[in-house]
């Protein structure tokens, strides 16, 4: 019985399973609930995910990545085998799994996604650089001579690398991504309004109304929280302005990473990438207006991929059909 090529996008917000043949067959976030007294686990994923910011003492909602990296061996562990699972049910033959990593991560790092991936069951593991599965996932040919850049923004990195020939030629990985327009935003509306909101308010307001570049028009939300004043619950209006002056930082941190990969590209490939454009992948390149943005400083055509939170999970699963393919030729 022929083993299922599983493709996995181990990612900080949220993990998504490719399998061979079928596609992108589950997306969860990448959240875990345990009772710290027994060390059992009470739920994985979105069930885990709703729970966030409303335990009980002794049952803990984590995240066992962060930015893009192990933070918890043992939950990360038991996290994927729980994905595998579910994804594929019970199998005879223990799957073959590639992981995307973000192109900085060190090698200790790589092989600690290694070993828990073993250990969660896998036969062969393949450890991607994440720019590279999201060129694949984004449809362009990586194996020809000619520059394409990516620029990935998934929750806790954003990875911007140059691609040609099948590797990446220059690169670069800063901790600067979806999580971080969240915590701005939480900041702001701190400082601004003496509000205290949640991740997950934030994050809400991040899709509904937040930009990077200036909206047509105004667009508005009321927003929930405690008013660190009174102590009372608050209801105020926030409009997409006030976001992107929240979002400012962090979103001028990713244009410059952009720019400073840019500086170091030879010069035949910064040609190919001014006639082709820059590929935008990665749940962050939904942010409204971040497209423009990078347009406008970059001067630099900028468009997003088609379906840009499951590029990197399709792309490291046709990653393992290609190794496959190379492997049963020999």
């Amino acid at each position: 019985m022929a083993s299922t090529d599983i493709g996995i996008d181990l990612g900080t917000a949220s993990v998504l399973v490719y399998v061979r043949g079928k596609g992108v067959v589950l997306k969860e976030p990448s959240v875990v609930a345990y009772d710290h007294d027994t060390n059992r686990i009470k739920a994985i994923g979105e069930e885990a995910r709703l729970m966030l910011g409303r335990t009980p003492g002794n049952i803990v909602a984590v995240r066992p990545l962060r930015q893009g990296v192990i933070s918890d061996y043992m939950i990360t562990e038991k996290m994927i085998k729980y994905f595998i699972q579910k994804a594929v049910g019970k199998t005879f033959r223990k799957p073959r799994i590639s992981v995307c990593v973000p192109s900085g991560a060190t090698e200790v790092e790589k092989k600690a996604v290694e070993d828990a991936t073993i250990n969660a069951g896998a036969r062969d593991v393949f450890i991607i650089e994440e720019p590279i599965a999201a060129a694949i996932g984004a449809g362009i040919d990586i194996a020809k001579p000619c520059g394409n850049m990516i620029v990935d923004i998934g929750g806790g990195t954003a990875d911007i690398a140059v691609i040609s020939l099948g590797g990446t030629v220059v690169s670069t990985s800063i901790k600067t991504a979806g999580d971080d327009f969240d915590e701005a935003i939480v900041r702001y509306m701190r400082k601004k309004h003496n509000l205290l909101i949640g991740e997950r308010t934030a994050e809400d307001i991040k899709i509904q109304i937040g930009t990077a570049y200036r909206r047509a028009e105004d667009t508005t939300m009321d927003v929930r929280g405690r008013n660190l004043v009174t102590g009372l619950p608050r209801t105020i209006t926030v409009s997409s302005e006030e976001t992107m002056e929240a979002l400012h930082d962090s979103t001028a941190q990713i244009v410059e990473a952009v720019h400073s990969v840019l500086e170091k590209t030879p010069p035949e490939l910064a040609a190919d990438i001014a006639e082709r454009g820059i590929v935008l992948t990665g749940g962050g390149a939904l942010l409204h207006g971040l497209e423009e943005l990078i347009e406008e400083k970059t001067g630099i055509n900028t468009m997003t991929a088609e379906d840009p939170l499951t590029a990197v999970a399709i792309g490291t699963g046709k990653y393992v059909e290609f190794i496959g393919g190379k492997r049963d030729e020999e």
